[in-house]
Order: C-alpha cells, then structure tokens, then sequence
C-alpha cells in the first residue's frame, strides 16, 4: 500500500529534495552570489599596502634624513663664511688689534704676538676697498670638535692677498692658523 504524502509546506524541504529560497538568475551558478560563474573572489591587497607603507615609510625617513644633514651642513658653512667675514672685514677696517682679540685662539696667541699680527696686516696695505671672496670652505665635526677651513683672495686696487684660515671649537670657534701674504 502507498503512504499517503503530505500536502505542500513553504519553508520547509525535504531530504530528498533541497529547495532554494530564492532561485539563481540567469547564468550565475548558485555557489557564487556576486561576480560571473567560477569566479574567485577577489584578493585583499592587505599584504600590497602594506609593502607600500613600509617603502613610503623608508623614503619618508631619507627625506627627512637628507634635510637634517644640509641644514647641519648649511648652518657649519654659514657659520664658517661668517667668521671669516666677520674678521676680514675687522682687518680691512683697520681694526687688527680687536680681530685679535676676538677671532685668535689662545694658542695661536701664545705663537704670535699682537704687535707682530698686527705689524704684518699693516704691511700689506688693504683698506676697506679691498673686497674678500672665499672660494673653499670646508667643514667637519670630528669627536664634538667642529672645524672650519676658509680660503680665497682679496682683491685691493692693483694687488691680491691670499688667505687662509682654519676655526676650530667646540661652540665657540676660534682661530687656529692663518695665512695672509701677497699672492704670487
């Protein structure tokens, strides 16, 4: 004999036969709810942002590094240039005797004295006319002591003077040698 069936129930599946709730469009197969059929999903690009940010990140720190490095740099030979205009220009105006007294080092004192600094400015006969222009400067900071070599020309009426002046300091450069004579 037959078992009777059961009438339709919404909702509700048999074992023998799944129903969908909502039946799969046109040409999208029903393991896939978004995309074309057999399509993966797609990919996160976590692992590409962040390659990204590590890189930006690098070049952030090189940017940063290469501005640190010319303002140090800058500031040594803005300081340098500074110093060396500061005292020819005391020279120049005939004040040898204070650029003495403000620019020589200590030591640099003790091997010469102010009336021989003084007597070999004088005999060069530069005035204020005269106009300095450096065409080295070189600076290093070696164990916390910073250095400063300058080198140029000045230029009076007629004649040249070479220079060269070496500043060396922990804060407060002084000058270590000097080299003023006729130019050749």
């Amino acid at each position: 004999m037959s078992t009777p069936q059961e009438p339709f129930q919404p909702g509700r599946a048999g074992a023998a036969s799944p129903q969908l709730a909502h039946p799969p469009h046109y040409g999208q197969a029903p393991g896939s709810p978004f995309g074309l059929p057999g399509q993966p999903p797609p990919r996160s690009r976590r692992k590409l942002w962040i390659i990204l940010a590590g890189a930006g990140g690098v070049l952030l720190l090189v940017v940063l590094g290469i501005v640190i490095l010319v303002n140090v740099v800058g500031s040594a030979t803005n300081q340098a240039r500074g110093l060396a205009d500061g005292f020819t220009k005391l020279v120049l105006a005939g004040d040898s005797s204070r650029a003495y007294d403000e620019y020589l080092d200590p030591a640099l004192q003790e091997q010469l004295s102010k009336e021989a600094f003084i007597e070999g400015v004088n005999s060069l006969d530069m005035d204020e006319a005269c106009t300095p222009d450096y065409s080295e400067l070189k600076v290093a900071t070696e164990n916390g002591v910073k250095s400063a070599d300058v080198a140029g020309l000045i230029t009076c009426d007629g004649k040249n003077v070479d220079l060269a002046y070496r500043f060396e300091g922990t804060d407060d450069l002084k000058m270590t040698n000097i080299k003023l004579r006729p130019a050749a």
